[in-house]
Formats: C-alpha cells, sequence, structure tokens
C-alpha cells in the first residue's frame, strides 16, 4: 500500500466526502457503459449509515484526503444463498462480502489496496458487480477471483458473484 494511504472506519461526519466519491464512481460507470447499476439514489446515506451501523463501513485515505469508499460486511451475506449456472469455491467457511466499492478514477490502486486489508482480515472473500461494469469484472479477474456463478439481489436483479479463497 502507498506509504500515505490509510484503511479506517467510516464515521458520519465522512458522509460528505463519502457520497462526493460515490458520486465520481457513477460518474465513471455512466461513462464506461454501465447504464443500470447504482441508479435512483443507490447507494444512499441511509445504506453507507447501515455499514457503519454493522462495523463495516471503511474509507480509504491518500494523505488524509478520503479518496475510496468500501463495505466490509461479515457473513452471511442473503442474497449469496442461492446461486445459478455455478457454485461458490467453498460454501461451509464463514466469509466476508466486499459490497459498494468506490474511489476516484484518478486515484490509482484503491481496489488493491482494499483488497489487501479485506484479506489481511479475512482469506475467504465473495464479491458481486453488476454485468455491465467491466472495470470492476476486470479488478476481481485481475486480483485473482474465481467466477462463480449469478446470484439474484433481494429487487431479482441478477450480478456475477465471485468468491477468493486463500487457503
Amino acid at each position: 500500500m502507498d506509504h500515505s494511504r490509510t484503511i479506517r472506519k467510516a464515521k458520519p461526519t465522512d458522509m460528505t466526502e463519502i457520497m462526493k466519491v460515490m458520486d465520481a464512481a457513477k460518474n465513471v460507470m455512466r461513462q464506461s457503459g454501465n447504464k443500470n447499476q447504482w441508479v435512483d439514489g443507490y447507494p444512499s446515506e441511509e445504506v453507507i449509515q447501515k455499514d457503519m451501523e454493522r462495523e463495516g463501513g471503511f474509507i480509504v485515505e491518500d494523505s488524509g484526503r478520503i479518496v475510496g469508499y468500501f463495505a466490509f460486511l461479515a457473513s452471511p451475506e442473503p442474497t449469496y444463498a442461492r446461486i445459478v449456472d455455478g457454485e461458490w469455491l467453498d460454501d461451509e467457511l464463514p466469509y466476508h462480502v466486499i459490497h459498494r466499492i468506490a474511489s476516484y478514477p484518478e486515484v490509482h490502486g484503491v481496489f488493491r489496496d482494499m483488497l489487501d486489508f479485506c484479506l489481511s482480515h479475512d482469506p475467504n472473500i465473495r464479491i458481486d458487480t453488476h454485468r455491465d461494469n467491466h472495470i470492476m469484472q476486470h479488478n476481481i479477474a485481475k486480483h485473482g477471483f474465481s467466477y462463480c456463478g449469478i446470484i439474484f439481489l433481494a429487487s431479482g436483479d441478477e450480478r456475477l458473484a465471485y468468491q477468493k479463497l486463500q487457503r
């Protein structure tokens, strides 16, 4: 990790900066052809607040500036109970899930820093993304996740699901 970069739990006082990061990430999604993910105000301040209440909201700071946000939440993830067209690498061990990854496009290496942080806390990580989110799919594959199948959100929307298991 870059020596000027740190990861810490998000605090309610970080909300304004977190939402700026979310807006920047949404702009990148739209510019790259991903028009259907993170719509209708998602992720909202309420969603981020729930992450914090679950002790799972984290920010990435670079020289004291908030440049990224992610949720790192302990299992079980209810939407992962059913997977189609495949299976999890391991369906017995506890795991953590990474959700709501966002960073400024000009700040590089944030996904790697987040993943290093997460793997230092749990060797079993699951993640999902929208079929149109080619940037995230590239990052997920580049960092050694295995494609496992399709899961469905509570809304019924499908997501591509991945797992990384360090033994």
